[in-house]
């Protein structure tokens, strides 16, 4: 069956992209407060509600601390919720995360990723997402302002599932994708809506009919069982995801995965990279193999959680690897997406080789050149057998 494309072509920054979604799906309540370089959405969506476009109660509160309790609080009182922030704000939200996704509340929510301070900086990095990674949120890494609004709209289906129900946060680089401009080809309202479907509620504070209690006291006797519950339903996340993008591939005709394999098939060298930096190593892919290197690209989408299984499946018959984080674990000796990688292919006793590279922090730019060296020292490596350092930082200043 062949996809029924609808709606408009325009050009658009991310950020505008991100808000025009959430109109086209008009939550109930949101809750935010600003913060660069995540501001633009709700100062977008604000004029959305202002001008009557969307029903959505707006709750203008003190802190990001606030935003995720108003988000908690009237998710749990059975509304559909949404909100956005960046870096310090999601660090402010750490503990109320924890609440939202404990007490299985299916917030949406865009996150801006920026660097974390100190010292101060508000450019794009990946520290503020990768910090939050193990907070029991599903995470959805966007390319470019295309994929962060197919994935905000995507979102709601998945968090709403009656077999999740988790919040969870559409990841997009900060000024790069945030602020840029780009082609965008938004889907006809109707087409959403009818995607997105009517909110169901679940156990809500409200239904006076049937009382419920949220929030309670659980010690040493059922913390762990609550805790094994909650990686169960974490295991079905995946087989969602995918559902939901044949789903938005009917109305879109755009494809969507777990993860993007690109020329990776034959590939004998590889990258790893997330959002905006895979379009740079792309073009650089290309590149090499017009001069007869195998080279190909795996670029995540479902961060959290990590597809082990099929991304290690996805990865096993290459020779070398590198791994590019934006973001560095101080201390882990490696970074976060290497890690992770280095997990899945565990299992696979000759599997790749692998190396590590940081870059981009504070918003560094990720250049072609950059690429360029690292899929070299990946062929120097296939060569001679020979890996110089696992770890390293490029782009930086000695």
């Amino acid at each position: 069956m062949m996809a029924q494309k609808s709606g408009r072509i325009v050009a658009v920054t991310g950020n505008e992209a991100v808000a025009e979604a959430l109109r086209q799906i008009n939550p109930d309540v949101s809750a935010a407060y600003p913060i660069t370089p995540a501001t633009d959405i709700m100062q977008r969506f604000t004029g959305f509600v202002s001008d009557g476009k969307v029903k959505t109660e707006m709750i203008l509160v003190e802190s990001e601390h606030s935003a995720m309790s108003g988000c908690i609080g009237a998710a749990a009182a059975g509304g559909r919720v949404m909100t956005a922030t960046s870096s310090q704000g999601l660090a402010l939200m750490w503990e109320e995360l924890f609440i939202a996704s404990g007490t299985r509340l299916p917030i949406v929510m865009a996150l801006v990723n920026r660097a974390l301070s100190a010292p101060l900086n508000i450019h794009g990095d990946h520290s503020d997402g990768m910090g939050a990674r193990d907070c029991g949120w599903i995470q959805l890494w966007s390319e470019n302002a295309q994929e962060a609004y197919d994935n905000t709209i995507q979102a709601f289906r998945i968090a709403e599932h009656m077999d999740i129900r988790l919040p969870i946060m559409v990841c997009l680089d900060g000024f790069i994708i945030s602020h840029s401009i780009e082609r965008i080809e938004y889907i006809d309202d109707d087409a959403v809506s009818k995607l997105v479907g009517e909110y169901k509620q679940l156990n809500p504070l409200l239904d006076l009919e049937h009382p419920v209690s949220y929030g309670p006291l659980i010690l040493p006797d059922y913390y762990m069982e609550y805790r094994k519950a909650h990686a169960e339903v974490m295991s079905k996340v995946p087989g969602i995801v995918l559902d939901v993008a044949k789903d938005f591939e009917k109305i879109s005709g755009r494809k969507y995965g777990l993860f993007e394999e690109y020329r990776l098939d034959d590939a004998e060298i590889g990258l790893v990279i997330l959002n905006s930096a895979a379009g740079t190593s792309k073009d650089v892919i290309d590149s090499f193999r017009e001069k007869g290197i195998k080279a190909g690209l795996l670029k995540p989408r479902l961060f959290r959680p990590f597809p082990y299984d099929e991304i290690g499946n996805a990865l096993k018959h290459l020779k070398a690897i590198c791994v590019l984080d934006r973001a560095d674990a101080f201390g882990g000796s490696y970074g976060p997406l290497f890690i992770d990688i280095a997990a899945s292919l565990y299992p696979h006793k000759n599997g790749p080789v692998l190396i590590n590279k940081i870059y981009g922090l504070g918003g560094r730019d990720y250049m072609p050149s950059h690429a360029e060296l690292v899929l070299n020292e990946l062929v120097e490596i296939v060569k001679t057998g020979k890996v110089k350092m696992i770890k390293e930082y490029i782009a930086v200043r000695e």
